[in-house]
């Protein structure tokens, strides 16, 4: 009689790659007739706050449902002339349901004007913001109209951080990035949980007891770091640093580490030195920390990165743990695989996504500044992923429009049903069609067919396991039956056949010319199959 035993696939270690199912993205409208919206977060409640760059925030509700009044309306204060100016960043306090305070990144007065980081207070109606309540914390005169950064974010530390641009034109003139007595082109770290007229420097801050520098900064070499965040579970951080003439960079920094890492502009761009800039003096500034990803402006099409966040939401679980970037002109939206290798997640043609938003769940948004709307990133293919069962003699699917069987990673010719019965041991899989997009894999399943006892109490023992140039398969019983011994490979191919005749006890399968791996051996008398045993082969 033959018995099955099933085994996840997670017990036992992988002798093949299992097949992975792709990740991909769909947007929907969430928010229309917003004028120029760059940035959308929480405050830990169901609203979506939306920045608009002439000087507005305004509240999404729920979907499509723009609150009439905005939050807060400081337009007079905001220069928004250039398209890099304006009302950039906003960011909650970690108390803000008991404090009211928030803070805005904006550009103040004529010309270049001054980064401002300033403080407000939400007023008696939780709608709508005190204008007059502002209390500026920090400032930075602007040299040129181009790379204000903007954004603030709160880290896992309760520190507020802030990302200045190196201040514009080309190629760093003023010499920014690399200057640690400079904010410009820098991350700054600053403690704002006082809650005074200003903000304390934090003790770890990487550079408090380095001559000449600014205490509050906390990274440098940035060029323009239009957008960045903290993964939400695990605390690192993410950058996309916007490029000049030929790449777009992702940066990425380990949660916790507060050493002051220098990403390398002016001197670098991407992976490669800054053509035109001088790189003398530059190899004594580095170490500099590489780009996790690049993307160059000619083949590819990319001209500003727009840096995304890690999902961590709870209603989309194949993107769970994804970061999600795009670029301002190519529109693609991308995420990473393992050792940071592209994936992409959905193609558009779209022009103008200016930045990302996380709602208090961690479901994610994206603002179209071109368009003047908001859309939700969301599961292409939201279905769960097929489920295998193996019933001793059957694998069968959960249900689905069509499927395709696998086994060791290789799809089994003709294996197109709901349900397959396996003749050797393996990896099994299936991949299940919902319809154009959405094929998804099955976790896998390793199936082991062992044949306790055959006819009269047959039951052969292999040796030696592992093997090296051939096994020898031998029984306490002779044989009574003339019974042809099979050797298969994972594929399913068999690869040796040999004849066990009537009375004999032993047989002897040859292994030479065999790859490394392992290996199924059958006996069967007239197409029955009487026993299986797996060989491991490892010379």
């Amino acid at each position: 009689m033959k018995k099955a035993i099933l085994i996840l696939l997670l017990s036992l270690p992988l002798l093949v790659p299992a097949q992975q199912n792709p990740v991909r993205i769909a947007l929907h409208t969430w928010a229309t007739g917003l004028s120029k919206p760059v940035f959308a977060t929480h405050a830990g409640d169901e609203r979506l706050f939306v920045v608009l760059r002439q000087g507005t925030i305004r509240i999404v509700a729920d979907s499509m449902q723009v609150l009439p009044v905005p939050f807060l309306n400081i337009t007079p204060l905001v220069q928004s002339a250039s398209n890099e100016q304006g009302l950039l960043g906003l960011a909650f306090d970690p108390g803000y349901a008991d404090n009211g305070y928030f803070y805005v990144y904006y550009t103040h007065g004529s010309g270049p004007g001054v980064s401002r980081i300033s403080r407000f207070q939400v007023s008696a109606d939780p709608n709508v913001a005190d204008a007059s309540s502002e209390v500026v914390l920090y400032t930075v005169p602007q040299p040129f109209t181009n790379h204000n950064g903007g954004c603030l974010q709160f880290g896992p530390d309760g520190y507020l951080y802030c990302g200045f641009g190196d201040g514009g034109d080309q190629n760093d003139p003023q010499g920014n990035a690399q200057n640690l007595g400079a904010a410009l082109g820098k991350m700054i770290r600053i403690d704002v949980s006082q809650h005074t007229d200003t903000y304390a420097i934090p003790p770890d801050n990487p550079f408090v007891a380095t001559a000449g520098a600014l205490p509050e900064v906390w990274a440098s070499g940035l060029r323009n770091p239009w957008r960045f965040s903290f993964d939400a579970l695990a605390g690192d951080l993410w950058i996309g640093d916007v490029g000049q003439n030929q790449w777009e960079e992702v940066d990425f920094w380990p949660a916790g580490n507060n050493n002051g890492p220098n990403f390398g502009w002016r001197c670098r761009e991407a992976y490669i030195p800054t053509p035109g800039v001088n790189q003398s003096g530059c190899a004594a500034l580095g170490p500099f920390v590489e780009p996790v990803a690049a993307f160059d402006h000619g083949q590819q099409g990319w001209c500003s990165v727009i840096g995304g966040y890690v999902y961590r939401g709870t209603r989309f679980p194949h993107l769970f743990g994804k970061y999600i970037f795009t670029d301002y002109c190519n529109g693609d939206f991308l995420s990473f695989g393992e050792n940071f290798d592209v994936d992409t997640l959905l193609q558009t043609d779209v022009y103008g996504f200016s930045g990302f938003g996380q709602d208090a769940a961690g479901e994610l948004y994206v603002t179209d500044v071109e368009h003047n709307l908001v859309k939700k990133v969301v599961d292409a293919c939201p279905m769960p992923d097929p489920e295998i069962d193996f019933d001793g003699a059957t694998l069968t699917s959960t249900a689905a429009d069509s499927w395709q069987w696998y086994l060791g990673g290789v799809a089994i010719t003709g294996a197109t049903g709901m349900s397959f019965e396996p003749v050797i041991d393996g990896m099994y899989q299936v991949l299940a069609s919902f319809g154009d997009p959405c094929t998804l894999y099955s976790e896998p399943l390793q199936v082991v067919v062992t044949g306790l006892s055959g006819p009269e109490g047959f039951g052969p023992s292999v040796f030696p396991q592992p093997a090296s140039s051939s096994v020898q398969v031998r029984t306490e019983v002779p044989s009574r039956v003339e019974q042809v011994v099979e050797l298969f490979d994972m594929q399913g191919q068999v690869v040796r056949t040999v004849k066990w005749p009537i009375g004999a006890v032993e047989v002897s399968v040859h292994l030479a010319g065999l790859a490394d791996a392992s290996y199924m051996l059958r006996g069967s008398h007239e197409g029955v199959p009487l026993w299986t045993r797996t060989v491991q082969l490892m010379r």
